[in-house]
């Protein structure tokens, strides 16, 4: 970069660069404002005053402003290793001359120091040409914003207290886990410090509430956002939080529903809460600005786990900003654990995609808070409820659905206007899901209009996934698609059809589990075919987990709620790398994300290859490498390591320049040689094979027993073979490394364009196994 790019202010002293730098530090907001790592923004006022120089028209208020992220390059080789006060010179050398000194703080809303070499920054689109022609600039583009994507989970997953991987990892003592999120509760009794030891030495953050609210547990809790707080108005942020690590509370419950004792998976693991989510009047929002400075934060304080419930679009890795970020993550030894996002089941609907990231979907658990619907014929059916009706009694009543009576699907769905002319009154109302209205105003509809209780079908989108957590006002039960059309038949059946609803509380042993649940995220990776995504699945599916305030009107202090997404299943596995690189601390993140992949589990509690919420088996796109057994992954035998440098051959590969590697790796990169994204040494494959045959290589590292001997076994269909060489591999001492090839050949032009399979590597004590995904163009 032309040194004229740090010459902005010719005819300014020194002194004043100084004490610029210092009003970024110590004029913004009071709680951070002795935070040596990073600047958080101060609020702006309504106006600024107007700017008239040559060359960018006048702004006159903040609504022409935009917040931009800008990546630069800086003539240093480790910019983040700088003093704080030069780095943040630098940063506002590149600002536009045309902003007059006195406005330049306010513009300026994050400089960032571990994630980007950059800052975010307030400008109109003028400003942004004027600045993007300066040396050292390589992009500013407008922020983009994000979406937020127990009692029982860590059961179902194995953890038993006082044996197996919590005893042995002493239940995470000492990691650190920082979640990113919309802040945190303070005070729940999910995390308080009992039994908790103090934080490790390594850790530098701070706790930005009041001094009574953190502790041993919580030891952090900063925010993004000027003139908030870390507190959690929105409730999300609290939840998955307590699922990764909160503290036990016995007796926890939700409408004196699956009681238990509540714990997170790494229950005495330290929270470090970063706020990055604001809730607004139309729901949380999460400026990119914002996920930035608080990964930017939660490397500076020295956090052992990231994990982020909150997505972007797919964008390619250089402009999607947890992914730029998590590898700064990465480089530093975090492991950054990422839902993949709610748009399932449709295809290549996930988030999260970049091979350094454990990208997580959702599954179910073996509990089902229990409401059976019983027809008149006998047939009963299962469904769920959270909201108990235990006194309502088993008596047949009229059953009654709008949608067949009216074939109109607005009736179906129990608007409130088809119930004027038609009498429901003391009769169970059969309604889908969907339409614009929630699940509690259907009821509520039915409820005024003098209907005794309520039916609720799922969408055929949604199959057998059903979510508990609606509390509803009338008796009912929520059914899955299938069930509801084995309903639905009933009904036409007969000129007088009847239903009860016979509330069976909680209910534990539905063997079925795991399922994939209909709203997770599948693949293909979209931004790296080459990669197989997601990664693996966990508990995602009604989860009970800490609550900031209470919805069933009790006043404990111990809140609860149930709440569905691959929001929850994330901290399910950020929990689960906090334990394994607590009793592996020299294991890299790849090399705990390889551990939980090769070990995880097909099978569902009935012995049977997982399905989806249709009942159909599932497919790699949907469950990755499988449903993580965590006491599984503490021992797996062989794991595929990755270095941070290993990913710029890859990065290369995919296309890219020199500059957008670089943006990623946060340093100066040429690209001198590339490989196939398929190249990478990497848990599974994912291959396009058009024809002919293809050959890529891996790499394992003996984690297992010393003297050790794997034969290979190769699953996949007909249409495709897979040669491995060597097919034995000999092992004499931990971590060495052995190398084999797999060479894939097409043996047929028809059939099937997707076949899946496996290879799995066999010892007397272990079965690492890689998914195989090969699409056939």
């Amino acid at each position: 970069m032309d040194n004229m790019s740090y010459r902005m202010l010719p005819n300014i002293p020194a002194i004043f660069i100084f004490i610029l730098s210092l009003i970024c530090m110590f004029s913004l907001y009071p709680s951070i404002a002795l935070d040596p790592k990073i600047t958080l923004p101060r609020s702006d006022s309504s106006e600024e005053p107007g700017l008239h120089s040559s060359g960018v028209s006048a702004v006159a208020n903040n609504t022409h402003l935009q917040t931009y992220i800008v990546h630069v390059k800086l003539p240093y080789d480790k910019p983040n290793s700088l003093p704080f006060q030069k780095l943040e010179s630098l940063y506002y050398s590149f600002l536009p001359p045309t902003i007059p000194y006195s406005q330049r703080q306010t513009r300026m809303v994050h400089c960032y120091r571990y994630v980007i070499t950059g800052f975010a920054v307030r400008l109109s689109p003028e400003e942004v040409k004027s600045m993007s022609k300066k040396d050292g600039v390589l992009s500013a583009t407008p922020e983009k914003f994000l979406s937020l994507q127990t009692t029982h989970s860590p059961t179902f997953m194995g953890f038993q207290q006082n044996t197996g991987l919590w005893r042995d990892a002493n239940y995470g003592r000492g990691m650190i886990i920082g979640v990113l999120d919309t802040g945190v509760t303070p005070n729940h009794p999910s995390f308080n410090g009992v039994g908790v030891p103090t934080p490790p030495t390594r850790w530098t953050g701070r706790c930005d509430l009041p001094s009574t609210a953190c502790n041993n547990k919580l030891i952090g809790a900063r925010t993004a956002f000027a003139g908030d707080t870390p507190a959690d108005t929105n409730g999300h942020g609290t939840h998955v939080a307590s699922i990764a690590a909160g503290n036990l509370v016995s007796g926890a419950n939700v409408f004196a529903q699956a009681i238990g004792t509540a714990s997170g998976i790494a229950p005495l693991a330290h929270l470090a809460i970063y706020k990055v989510c604001q809730q607004t009047a139309t729901g949380a929002t999460c400026p990119e600005n914002a996920m930035l400075a608080g990964i930017d934060l939660a490397i500076g304080d020295g956090v052992d786990v990231l994990s982020i419930s909150v997505v972007f679009d797919p964008h390619p890795f250089y402009s999607d900003a947890i992914a730029v970020a998590a590898f700064a993550a990465i480089q530093r030894g975090i492991f950054v654990s990422c839902a993949i996002g709610n748009r399932g089941p449709q295809g290549a609907s996930m988030s999260n995609q970049a091979p350094w990231l454990l990208s997580v979907g959702a599954s179910s658990i073996n509990r089902n808070i229990r409401a059976t619907a019983m027809l008149g014929n006998g047939v009963q059916i299962n469904g769920e409820s959270l909201l108990q009706y235990n006194n309502f009694p088993p008596t047949l009543l009229p059953l009654i659905y709008l949608g067949g009576i009216t074939g109109v699907q607005e009736a179906a769905w129990c608007y409130r206007q088809w119930f004027t002319n038609i009498n429901v009154r003391g009769m169970v109302v059969l309604c889908d899901d969907g339409g614009t209205i929630g699940l509690v105003e259907k009821g509520q509809n039915v409820r005024d209009a003098g209907g005794f209780a309520m039916i609720l079908v799922n969408q055929q989108i949604k199959g057998d996934t059903i979510p508990a957590e609606a509390a509803h006002v009338l008796p009912a039960t929520h059914v899955g698609y299938r069930d509801g059309t084995t309903i639905k038949t009933y009904i036409s059946s007969t000129p007088s059809p009847q239903a009860a609803i016979l509330f069976r509380g909680t209910v534990y042993g539905v063997n079925s589990a795991p399922e994939v649940a209909s709203f997770s995220s599948r693949g293909p990776n979209t931004i790296s075919p080459g990669i197989l995504k997601p990664d693996i699945i966990g508990p995602g599916t009604n989860i009970l987990a800490a609550w900031p305030f209470s919805i069933d009107g009790t006043t404990t202090s111990a809140t609860f709620n149930i709440l569905s997404g691959t929001s929850m299943a994330c901290p399910h596995l950020s929990g689960t790398a906090a334990l394994l690189k607590s009793l592996h601390p020299s294991w890299s993140p790849a090399a705990i994300k390889s551990a939980m992949m090769t070990t995880a589990s097909l099978l569902n509690a009935n012995g049977i290859p997982i399905t989806d919420q249709n009942k159909q088996e599932a497919n790699w796109f949907d469950l990755g490498a499988g449903h993580v057994i965590p006491s599984s992954a503490n021992n797996p035998g062989l794991v595929y390591d990755i270095q941070p440098d290993d990913y710029i051959p890859y990065l290369c590969g995919l296309g890219y320049t020199n500059q957008q590697v670089s943006i990623i790796l946060h340093r100066t990169v040429s690209c001198s040689s590339a490989i196939p994204e398929a190249q990478l040494n990497y848990p599974t494959f994912s291959i396009t094979l058009p024809s002919g045959s293809q050959t890529y290589t891996r790499t394992v590292t003996n984690v297992g027993d010393a003297s050790s001997t794997y034969n290979v076994i190769v699953n996949l269909p007909s249409s495709v073979s897979a040669v491995v060489t060597p097919s034995r591999l000999d092992f004499t001492r931990v971590n060495q490394q052995l190398t084999y090839s797999v060479t894939f050949t097409r043996l047929t032009s028809t059939g099937p364009a997707l076949v899946r399979g496996y290879l799995t590597w066999t010892s007397s004590r272990y079965v690492v196994r890689s998914q195989i995904s090969v699409t056939l163009t």
